[in-house]
Parts: structure tokens; C-alpha cells; sequence
């Protein structure tokens, strides 16, 4: 994709960790209206690479700072609720976010639940089929 970012994109930041056991972890924080499980995800800023607009929502949303691939690993949609009730349709771009810690404080911390999950678990816990094939394959991807 050149220039101008296609209407309805957003960038999103898959962060994980390895336990000292080798299993992979993923974080989930919930959506600020409906509460459910997601992953951190805004609209691309302009002069930001997309793979820097999605560390940055995970520092924002999540206080969650680490390595960012600038690879993207894939899209998925959504149904991005609006404040009049109405909705429209996203894809999200994700970059996988090697997270190094977790902030004490950041901009949206009691806003959200944030919580790590094992990658089944956070798969279930995930309503769009495509990011939770995603978070599936997550282990293979890293190997």
C-alpha cells in the first residue's frame, strides 16, 4: 500500500511474553464500552509507521512497552461500535509486541482490564474468528 491509508484501517499490537517455561502468554484488555476482550488498536497518526501506531496504542491502552515487529502478521475485522449506537466496519493490521514490562501508570490504566492469558485461552476469550486463529497460531509463528 502507497500513500494514504485505506478508510477504516486500524493498527493493533499482539503482545505476548514467554514464561520461563517456554509457554507463550498473551495480554487481553477489555474495550472501553462493551467490556469485551480485546487487543490494543487505534487509527493510523499521521507520520507514524504502522507498526510504531500500534506500540503506541499498547503503551496507551495497556502500559504494555516491548519490541514491535514491523512485519505485519495479519488482518482482521471488526465491528467497531460508534457513540450514536450505530457501526462500522474495521480492519486491523497486527504487528506482534515482544513486551519487555508493563508501565505503573499510563493514559487509559482504570479504564481497562488488562489480564495474560494462555494462547488458548485468550483464542476463546476473543470474539473475531480471524484474531483468534491468529492468537492459535501464535506459537508456530514464533517457533
Amino acid at each position: 500500500m502507497s500513500g494514504k491509508a485505506a478508510p477504516n484501517l486500524q493498527y493493533a499490537a499482539l503482545p505476548y511474553r514467554r514464561r520461563t517455561d517456554g509457554a507463550i502468554e498473551v495480554m487481553l484488555i477489555t474495550s472501553l464500552n462493551t467490556k469485551r476482550w480485546i487487543i490494543p488498536k487505534g487509527w493510523p497518526v499521521q507520520g507514524l509507521a504502522p507498526h510504531d501506531c500500534a506500540a503506541r496504542e499498547a503503551m496507551e491502552e495497556s502500559g504494555l512497552v516491548g519490541r514491535i515487529s514491523d512485519r505485519s502478521i495479519g488482518f482482521y475485522g471488526y465491528e467497531k461500535r460508534l457513540a450514536d449506537g450505530s457501526a462500522v466496519r474495521c480492519t486491523v493490521e497486527t504487528f506482534l509486541l515482544e513486551v519487555e514490562e508493563q508501565l505503573t501508570s499510563w493514559p487509559e490504566r482504570g479504564r481497562r482490564q488488562t489480564q495474560w492469558y494462555a494462547l488458548q485461552a485468550a483464542a476463546d476469550a476473543i470474539e473475531e474468528p480471524e484474531l483468534s486463529a491468529m492468537i492459535q497460531s501464535l506459537a508456530a509463528l514464533l517457533a
